[in-house]
């Protein structure tokens, strides 16, 4: 196990809503094997189940809100130290929760006595608590792999940018230079910051402010370069500008839709961005024309880009965020949707 990391740590948000439907789930599930497994007749079947229920969600709930309560401090601590607290802790909430169970009613023991109860209900408790911490700390394993990878996956993306886009860039920057050297330096500045992105930490933040920024000197470049073959269509409502993001979110979708949309078109086309914030999830969509036939040959790309983006959304968001590609009338479109919970004071406006 690694050392403490206050960022990605294996215990996940006990808080949430979804981790607690799946404790409350589980702990069902568990009641309904121990009582199939506890033999009898089926005569008194529900009523067994729904008191081996009302005390494994007690114990189930219990544990949940302690560890909920001690996450911070939990956080601290290595994966090792923190794992095994955790077991503490939750061994210890079963424990007291027996006691104040067999103090409310002493039948509960049954003919075995206080002490066979005790012993019955801290083994299960220690067997499920070690397979879910361990099952937790697996999960996060992955998690940390797919973002190694996906890290791994975008410098591959900083190396193809630099030169791809640098060249065509310096040779627009040289054409400007005589004859208008104000717009040189414009698009000198613009292409300063592109690279500043580029070059920056790739597990580093940015926000969706900042990314529709960057995009717009991007496509102010390239359009020196394409002049009215290259339209754009901005079409943004009320999306909240500091919602974090990964860095290069959109520039490389839009490099991708002026590679295999405009430059290819014999008379270019227009590039459309827009976006809506909608019940605490914003929504992304970049479309470009499709070339007609007489257009020439297709570009082939190799999805490093969209691959890219789509992986650093899920190490970021999970499962909440996602890219969807397809066609859209004869336009080819990326969208993109990711969570966001904007502050009370925002909300409110």
């Amino acid at each position: 196990m690694t050392e403490p990391d206050a960022q990605r740590h294996f215990l996940p948000d006990f808080c949430a809503i979804r981790m607690l439907f799946a404790v409350v789930i589980t702990a069902e599930l568990l009641a309904l094997v121990l009582t199939l497994g506890g033999g009898g007749g089926l005569g008194d079947f529900w009523d067994k189940l729904s008191l081996r229920s009302l005390f494994v969600q007690w114990i189930a709930i219990g544990a949940t809100a302690v560890l909920c309560l001690t996450r911070p401090l939990l956080r601290t601590l290595s994966h090792t130290l923190a794992g095994l607290a955790a077991w503490g802790l939750i061994m210890a909430t079963a424990a007291a929760l027996s006691l104040l169970a067999l103090w409310f009613d002493p039948n509960l023991a049954g003919a075995g006595g206080h002490a066979a109860f005790l012993v019955r209900t801290l083994g299960i408790t220690a067997i499920i608590a070690a397979v879910v911490l361990r099952y937790l700390f697996e999960q996060h394993c992955q998690r940390e792999r797919e973002l190694a990878e996906s890290m791994a996956r975008f410098a591959a993306l900083q190396a193809r940018i630099r030169p791809h886009f640098l060249f065509n860039s310096m040779n627009t920057i040289a054409s400007l230079t005589r004859a208008d050297p104000a717009r040189a330096e414009a698009v000198v500045e613009d292409l300063a910051e592109l690279f500043r992105a580029s070059l920056a930490d790739p597990s580093a933040l940015s926000t969706l402010g900042e990314e529709l920024e960057l995009s717009e000197g991007y496509l102010r470049i390239e359009a020196q370069r394409l002049g009215e073959r290259l339209q754009v269509q901005w079409d943004l409502d009320g999306l909240p500008l500091d919602a974090p993001v990964p860095k290069l979110l959109l520039q490389p979708l839009l490099e991708n839709a002026v590679y295999h949309g405009i430059e290819p078109a014999r008379h270019g086309g227009t590039i459309t961005l827009s976006g809506r914030y909608r019940r605490g999830v914003v929504n992304l969509a970049i479309r470009n024309p499709i070339p007609a036939a007489g257009d020439g040959e297709a570009r082939s790309g190799n999805r490093i880009a969209q691959a890219n983006v789509r992986d650093r959304l899920a190490a970021m968001y999970g499962d909440a965020a996602g890219m969807v590609l397809g066609r859209v009338e004869n336009d080819y479109q990326v969208r993109l949707h990711f969570p966001y919970e904007a502050p009370a004071a925002e909300a409110e406006d």
